[in-house]
């Protein structure tokens, strides 16, 4: 079989937010309902400065309501609500101004933390923004003050949902509309940081002083094994972004964080990087050759590991030495505490691949 090439990520198509979307469709069946003619096309204004025309699915038409549709398009992002359809249902109402809620799909906050208040639909600040603007806008382009009635909605939400983190975030009842760029950038740090804020703000609000950071899924699997008396809440997977995630943990005051990881990433850790990325600083060998000998192993093995190729080869060589794991738990905890200044009570786990506990260090609070 022929070999698929990686996509360059310059190359890469750029998508749009749930929050454009739902601003287009909005216009579009405001539009429809001032004119009763069906639209074919919305173009609405996006917050990075440049204006973007969506299709119009669908238009369904009567006296007082409109709804209108469009399928999400996120460009070339594995984002769970890529081909979505997004409807928003326009109406008149008594009272002026604009009421906007959240309908079929569209999830409803239950947990504080979140930058939509609880009770409320999950329409994140910016896209509300969008909306209200948009309409208000419209309303004003047409010379007309009455008051207007919004309501987004995800036929499919609810299952789309189930591949997100909503749940754990207490977003009940499908996704959220979502976007402060109105497009979406494929493969981007800056949406998975975000989510990881929102995570942890979560946590801090629903009373959890302790979290646990882990690098995926897997890793994620075995930290609610050792730590299963948390609530899910606790949990949040960082990715590679450690010292993003520990600073944030500091800064809304959490005291006490929790790594667990595995042997790769949490070897970068230890010798004090904090991205860790493949492609980020490459493994220093000679620093695990030291925390090796720091723990007596015998100069033919340190010799090994300062020779090694990678750091599961390290993992190998050291088998058995709980020491040496232990120790290199230890190596992360300080090196965490320093990238903070301090502030933290640090522990960390280090799992193989196959789910044993090879070291772990508990309790860290001071920079050795």
């Amino acid at each position: 079989m022929e070999k698929k090439n990686k996509k360059d990520p310059s190359q890469m198509r750029h998508g749009y937010t749930t929050g454009a979307c739902a601003t287009a469709v909005t216009k579009a069946a405001l539009i429809a309902l001032i004119t009763g003619e069906a639209q074919e096309t919305a173009t609405i204004h996006l917050p990075i400065g440049r204006d973007v025309t969506f299709t119009i699915e669908n238009n369904s038409i009567n006296e007082t309501t409109v709804s209108c549709s469009t399928i999400k398009d996120g460009g070339d992002d594995p984002d769970a609500t890529h081909g979505a359809l997004i409807v928003s249902t326009v109406s008149w109402q008594e009272d002026p101004g604009i009421c906007l809620d959240g309908g079929i799909g569209v999830g409803r906050v239950t947990k504080p933390g979140l930058p939509v208040a609880v009770g409320e639909a999950a329409i994140n600040p910016v896209p509300r923004k969008m909306l209200y603007s948009t309409v208000e806008e419209t309303l004003s382009e047409f010379k007309i003050t009455r008051g207007v009635k919004v309501i987004i909605s995800v036929p499919d939400g609810e299952e789309i949902a189930k591949n997100t983190l909503n749940g754990r975030l207490g977003i009940i009842g499908g996704i959220s509309i979502l976007g402060t760029r109105g497009t979406v950038v494929p493969f981007s740090s800056s949406a998975y940081m975000a989510s990881i804020v929102e995570a942890i703000s979560v946590a801090h609000a629903t009373g959890n002083d302790h979290v646990v950071l882990t690098t995926g899924g897997r890793s994620e699997k075995y930290a609610m094994q050792q730590y299963e008396g948390l609530p899910e809440e606790a949990f949040i997977e960082m990715g590679d972004f450690v010292g993003f995630s520990l600073k944030h943990c500091k800064r809304l005051g959490i005291k006490r964080v929790s790594l667990v990881g595995m042997m790769g990433k949490f070897s970068k850790v230890a010798q004090g990087v904090m991205m860790v990325h493949s492609k980020s600083a490459p493994i220093n060998f000679e620093f695990l050759a030291q925390l090796a000998k720091d723990v007596d192993a015998p100069d033919d093995i340190v010799q090994q590991v300062s020779q090694a190729n990678t750091a599961s080869h390290v993992g190998d060589i050291m088998t058995g030495n709980s020491r040496f794991f232990n120790h290199l738990c230890e190596a992360c905890c300080t090196s965490s505490l320093n990238h903070v200044k301090g502030g933290l009570v640090m522990d960390t786990a280090i799992y193989s691949m196959k789910g044993e506990l090879l070291g772990r260090a508990d309790g860290i609070d001071t920079i050795d």
